[in-house]
């Protein structure tokens, strides 16, 4: 990793976004263990607190398998968290989370798009190994994750984990599908990939809110029940180790934040009156709507944490808190180039924190290249339980990595969406876009993906090429239309 991009990281892109984004990276970079300075101090005190540190591992910790809270913002992009470099949005419990362990820089989703990302995760495996990971995303109730594919709920279920999912499935619709039928014991939230906060009507004016299989009848913001529920089940008195998927929707189109009863009561009669893309809301929202709905899911998770921590289980819980894919139209990205649905890294490059206190110091930063099924494959481990071998992950664990000092494992992360390809190696990355034409970056010192070294890297340009499609080939294909 290069020198300067490592500062740029580290300062969470301080230079490029300005003084908020670099008072921001400021302060994320105090230890836990370090105090702030008092309010009253100088001026100068309150920015003269260290840098976070490189990550590494506190070898020889023993430590019993954690319970596990895995926590997805919805079109969440890479600069959207005050300690990523936004700007204008405050997340002091995201931030604080990152202090209290370790923010990654260069963490990617499985895709672009919600759907196949979750697949990505649920399965450990390229979207593209299953028939229902080739929607991008799932639009229709043709298409799911089979129940009979192992999933992380699954294969922890098998090895003694209580398994639960709150929030967003969008992997399929009843009755074929459903996370009760992939390996979670317990299931609150919505089948389809965007609802309207209030009503819970979903993109085709269905009601969209279900306590396992059965419809589930609460009109109160939806933000605010995922919490409460989520509260409750990591506030219970639980007798073995457990596995929730929070999946919050915030903070996902429509531009609905919590009190915005009249912005609710216009999309849903637009539902109602055959609207198809009323829930696009493409006539509503702002930059500061936008900041609003991200701080209200910032509040979500320091109210979760609240209640882990009154629980008594914080030190043995490992929170991961991550985007499933990246921003959409009012999202902060920069300095990325493109957004939600595309390969560039503004749509694929996610904010990434992992926090495990009995195991993991915090105050850290790591720049190793990850990406969604690396994450499947590092739980699986941390929890003791094994891949199914008829179904190969395609990631690799992390657990060497995060706790005994081994270097990170070294691979190819691979994408693939209709019109597009990506592959990245090291610093290097190979990206083919709806133009057609293959281009090379070096993201050590372009970030940004606007030098392209095609040209200059013939023979490294044809090398990542063909990595990329000896992969694409154990695909499946997509349909025809």
């Amino acid at each position: 990793m290069s020198t300067n991009r490592s500062e740029l990281s580290r300062r969470a892109f301080g230079g490029a976004v300005g003084a908020g984004a670099a008072t921001a990276a400021v302060a994320l970079a105090a230890s836990p263990a370090q105090a702030a300075p008092a309010a009253d101090a100088a001026p100068e005190a309150q920015y003269a607190q260290p840098r976070e540190r490189e990550f590494k591992a506190a070898r020889g910790r023993p430590g019993r398998r954690p319970n596990i809270l895995f926590i997805l913002g919805d079109d969440l992009g890479w600069a959207d968290l005050s300690s990523y470099g936004a700007p204008h949005i405050k997340t002091p419990n995201l931030d604080r989370l990152a202090r209290q362990g370790v923010r990654f820089t260069d963490a990617y989703s499985g895709s672009a798009t919600c759907s196949p990302t979750r697949f990505s995760l649920y399965t450990g495996r390229y979207p593209g190994r299953t028939k229902g990971g080739l929607a991008e995303p799932i639009a229709d109730r043709t298409a799911g994750l089979e129940p009979t594919h192992p999933t992380l709920a699954s294969l922890l279920r098998s090895t003694g984990y209580a398994t639960a999912l709150i929030g967003k499935w969008h992997c399929g619709y009843l009755p074929d599908y459903s996370p009760t039928k992939s390996g979670w014991d317990e299931f609150f939230g919505n089948f389809g990939g965007a609802l309207e906060y209030y009503s819970k009507l979903g993109l085709g004016g269905e009601y969209d809110l279900y306590e396992g299989d059965a419809e589930y009848k609460d009109l109160r913001y939806y933000t605010r029940i995922l919490t409460e529920r989520a509260s409750e089940y990591v506030g219970r008195r639980h007798d073995k180790p457990w596995l929730l998927n929070l999946n919050f929707t915030t903070p996902h189109w429509p531009w609905i934040a919590d009190g915005d009863t009249e912005a609710s009561k216009e999309v849903v009669r637009r539902i109602k009156a055959g609207d198809g893309r009323a829930l696009w809301h493409q006539d509503g929202g702002s930059v500061e709507k936008y900041a609003q709905m991200v701080e209200d899911l910032d509040r979500s998770v320091g109210e979760v944490l609240a209640a882990l921590k009154r629980s008594g289980q914080e030190d043995d819980t490992l929170v991961f808190f991550a985007s499933d894919n990246g921003g959409e139209r009012f999202s902060h990205n920069w300095p990325l180039s493109g957004n939600k649905a595309v390969l560039q890294e503004g749509g694929i490059r996610v904010p990434t924190i992992v926090r495990w206190p009995a195991r993991i110091d915090g105050g850290q930063v790591s720049h190793v290249p990850v990406v969604t099924p690396d994450w499947t494959a590092t739980l699986l481990e941390l929890a003791g339980a094994r891949p199914d071998r008829a179904y190969p992950l395609d990631g690799r664990s992390l657990a060497g990595y995060l706790l005994r000092g081994e270097k990170a494992p070294q691979h190819d992360l691979f994408w693939r969406v209709r019109g597009e390809r990506a592959l990245r190696r090291g610093d290097w990355k190979y990206y083919r876009g709806k133009t057609g034409r293959d281009q090379l970056f070096n993201l050590a010192g372009d970030i940004r993906e606007q030098a392209d070294k095609a040209a200059l890297e013939p023979a490294r340009l044809a090398e990542l090429r063909a990595s990329w499609e000896k992969t694409d080939a154990g695909l499946l294909p997509y349909p025809t239309a």
